[in-house]
């Protein structure tokens, strides 16, 4: 029996956030930094929580952070959010990000390069928690 393709699998989640990896944020080889990547899904994360809390929220941790495949100079990554689930002041946001070249050679596929779950708390403005408004729930997509 023929093996069947299966379909090209798709971001998961709203584009929160997308640029350009530019030469100063690369390694000599001209692959982008890891800890540059992670800043970038730290950005895109907190932009969501933000929205979410309706105002100021801190990082308290990222886990189960995966490379999958190395982005280059030249690449534009998208990073896509799903709220996974939101507690009195907490929430849990798991991110892709997807990468492909729009500089050198175009393509007109992505490339899923990373993913990572955030976790944050909306915050006050003395930085203690505080309770993330009642609707909150209507932004879960996971």
């Amino acid at each position: 029996m023929p093996e069947t393709p299966q379909p090209a699998r798709e971001p998961r989640g709203v584009m929160v956030l997308r640029t350009l990896a530019m030469p100063r944020d690369t390694n000599p080889w001209g692959d982008v930094f890891g800890g540059w990547l992670l800043s970038q899904m730290d950005i895109a994360a907190g932009l969501l929580a933000g929205e979410v809390a309706r105002g100021r929220s801190a990082t308290v941790s990222v886990q189960d952070v995966v490379f999958h495949s190395p982005v280059a100079v030249g690449q534009t990554i998208c990073i896509y959010a799903n709220l996974v689930r939101v507690g009195r002041s907490s929430m849990e946001i798991a991110l892709e990000v997807w990468a492909r070249d729009l500089v050198h050679r175009y393509q007109p596929e992505r490339a899923f390069v990373a993913e990572a779950v955030f976790h944050y708390v909306a915050v006050d403005a003395e930085g203690r928690p505080r309770k993330v408004p009642a609707d909150a729930a209507s932004f879960v997509t996971a």
